[in-house]
């Protein structure tokens, strides 16, 4: 049985417009021109995934009840777009949390790979031939950690990083990023090697 591959994606900030701890559905608000490659890239047979730090939970700014109603609402977006997506993975956890269960260490807070991880256990995703895309260098290193190919976008990609991990691919939007994944994705995903740095200067339309 052939697995699939997947476009893991960050939520704030890459599949949403950054907003500072988002605590109500209206919050979200996908960024400019992703539904066309989201698309494309559903059409080529990749799994579609968010996987999303939260410690607004942890700092007990929102509950879980609102932060599924935010997912409720995104999922609504994107359906409306022709897009659903294969999982929602969210970690909950900071050490700096005032909600004593969620302040602990964890296997799953950006950059440890750990929803990465787990969704291609539940969903039989081909880590090796897949993609995280995300605005920190957080979600650069847990793609790489998961054993993906990592694209980094918003300001953190137009910056030069001499130090941490370095992504195979760099733009200033999302869409851009999908847009060349799913360009990739044309043909049959292939293996890769790691750090190969592609850069663009385009710039997205401002939000």
């Amino acid at each position: 049985m052939t697995t699939r591959a997947a476009v893991f994606l960050d939520r704030d900030g890459t599949l949403t417009e950054p907003r500072h701890y988002p605590r109500r559905p209206e919050d979200l608000v996908l960024q400019p021109g992703v539904a066309p490659p989201l698309r494309a890239l559903r059409d080529a047979g990749y799994a579609l995934v968010l996987v999303t730090n939260q410690s607004g939970l942890a700092r007990g700014l929102f509950d879980r009840p609102a932060l599924d109603a935010m997912h409720v609402h995104l999922r609504a977006l994107l359906t409306a777009s022709g897009i659903a997506l294969d999982g929602i993975y969210v970690c909950p956890h900071h050490l700096d949390g005032t909600v004593p269960e969620l302040s602990v260490p964890c296997e799953c807070r950006k950059p440890a790979p750990g929803m990465l991880l787990r969704a291609g256990r539940e969903l039989g995703l081909d880590l090796n031939r897949s993609w995280m895309v995300g605005d920190f260098l957080t979600d650069v290193e847990a793609g790489q950690r998961a054993g993906c190919r990592t694209a980094l976008v918003g300001d953190a990609a137009l910056r030069e990083t001499p130090e941490g991990p370095r992504p195979d691919l760099r733009v200033a939007g999302t869409a851009q990023a999908l847009r060349e994944i799913a360009r990739r994705a044309a043909g049959p995903p292939a293996a890769h090697p790691h750090h190969q740095l592609i850069r663009t200067t385009r710039r997205s339309p401002p939000c």
